[in-house]
């Protein structure tokens, strides 16, 4: 389903008075979308070519600190401009915000006007471009999962992030009732997504209490990534204007259930025909599918950075919760962190468990088909299919356990190295070095309560 706006539509919405500002937003290294608002008729002049930003915004944290320690920006190099061109296929009307366009942008270098290799959607794209020069078209979905709240972003902020209260008062999995409660604000986002030119195809509630997971249609990787964001983006905007506020942490509460964004993938020819699926095989899995689901298992630990990027995504890794512990696979098992779906027939896809709604759409595709491809070329064998409760299993491969374990494996990757450049591979490990940094140096609240009087 394409973004439903051309240069031309816009202009005849623009004089029908339908349409005033176009967002033009490029997406930055966690994930979040950062632009520009212009009028439309100055975007229709001459914005829709090229506008420029801060190349500060690839080198930020989550509080837009800027961070030493970069090779692309720092205050050595003084900060100069990236250039945001837009991609005019993501131009689409923004309908839960008044008189809103929207489009998407690449990050360019201001001198050559080549892509900026850190950029997420540049990562993204070149491990695209690298599949289709192997003869395959890479297809993913995201299941993406957040809590939604009675609360204001404003109310509990204003209270140090504490009361926070969930919609629902009990689990609400699949759970009809307390969902039509929610309706005022899940209706008003399916909608608003469709009529935005992202093809949602449900959602329902979660295995928590206030959770919910929001489904859309399988597409290429680029496109899925840009729909996941914004999906998030909509999802927090339309919360917040009916006085309501949602998480995309992966772990926000340690007694409840953490929100994943599970991956589905698989590899079609370029002529349209599904790569991933034999008709004789016991499990309709052809070669080509093992090989990329053998590299994905043996380079599991080295990409777990863009699937688990805060110290906080590793808290959702608790038995129990449906959140897996081990880099093994399973047909159609929910404890495996790599999960054969549809066996048997043409639909036969990967589905990785193991990312958090926090992730970076972009990176963690972008990881994933890398270590794909990389099984590929290898021609890898896959490993024998693990089966019954992979929390209770011994002696396998595990998730790394935290950040810093996962942040070595990153480093020393030479696959990674290969597929995305040793700029790159440096540029997200010094982004993980600091997240624990900055996490390690915090007073917690956790600290206090257990310090503070009895130590």
């Amino acid at each position: 389903m394409p973004a439903n706006l051309t240069l031309e539509t816009l202009s005849a919405a623009v004089d029908a008075g339908e349409i005033d500002t176009v967002l033009v937003a490029a997406v930055d290294m966690q994930g979040r979308l950062m632009g520009k608002r212009f009028h439309a008729a100055f975007f229709l002049d001459s914005g829709y070519r090229e506008t420029h930003c801060c190349n500060y915004l690839l080198a930020v944290d989550m509080e837009m600190n800027t961070v030493p320690g970069y090779k692309s920006a720092g205050w050595e190099k003084g900060y100069g401009d990236y250039v945001m061109k837009p991609d005019l296929a993501t131009l689409r009307r923004i309908p839960w915000l008044p008189g809103t366009a929207l489009v998407l942008c690449d990050l360019l270098d201001h001198d050559t006007h080549e892509e900026v290799a850190v950029s997420p959607r540049a990562i993204l794209k070149h491990q695209v471009a690298r599949a289709r020069a192997m003869g395959f078209d890479a297809m993913m979905a995201t299941e993406l999962e957040f809590y939604l709240f009675e609360n204001s972003y404003e109310s509990y902020r204003d209270k140090g992030h504490g009361g926070l209260v969930p919609v629902s008062g009990y689990n609400e999995d699949y759970h009809i009732f307390q969902t039509s409660k929610e309706e005022e604000v899940m209706r008003t986002i399916r909608n608003a997504l469709y009529a935005a030119g992202i093809p949602v195809e449900n959602s329902k509630g979660e295995a928590e209490a206030g959770q919910e997971e929001i489904n859309y249609r399988y597409s290429d990787s680029v496109d899925t990534a840009d729909n996941h964001t914004l999906i998030k983006q909509a999802t927090k905007e339309i919360a917040w204007a009916k006085g309501k506020s949602v998480t995309f942490m992966a772990k926000y509460d340690t007694r409840r259930a953490g929100s994943a964004a599970h991956v589905h993938q698989s590899l079609w020819t370029t002529d349209g025909k599904p790569a991933f699926y034999d008709h004789d095989d016991a499990n309709g899995m052809s070669a080509v599918m093992k090989q990329f689901l053998a590299g994905q298992l043996a380079h599991a630990e080295e990409i777990t950075v863009f699937l688990a990027p805060y110290v906080n995504s590793y808290k959702r890794f608790t038995v129990g919760l449906f959140a897996p512990t081990k880099a093994v696979w399973s047909t159609d098992n929910r404890t495996a962190g790599f999960r054969v779906c549809g066996a048997h027939t043409k639909a036969v896809r990967v589905e990785c468990r193991i990312p958090g709604a926090d992730v970076n759409p972009y990176l963690t595709c972008a990881a994933l088909l890398a270590a794909g491809l990389a099984g590929i070329e290898g021609k890898l064998d896959l490993e024998a299919e693990m089966k019954g409760d992979m929390y209770a299993a011994q002696n396998v491969r595990e998730i790394p356990k935290n950040l810093r374990d996962a942040a070595a494996r990153l480093n020393g990757s030479s696959m990674l190295r290969a597929a995305f450049g040793d700029d790159v591979v440096d540029h997200y490990h010094r982004n993980a070095e600091w997240e624990i940094a900055e996490t390690d140096r915090v007073v917690t609240d956790f600290e206090l309560q257990r310090l503070l009087e009895r130590a």
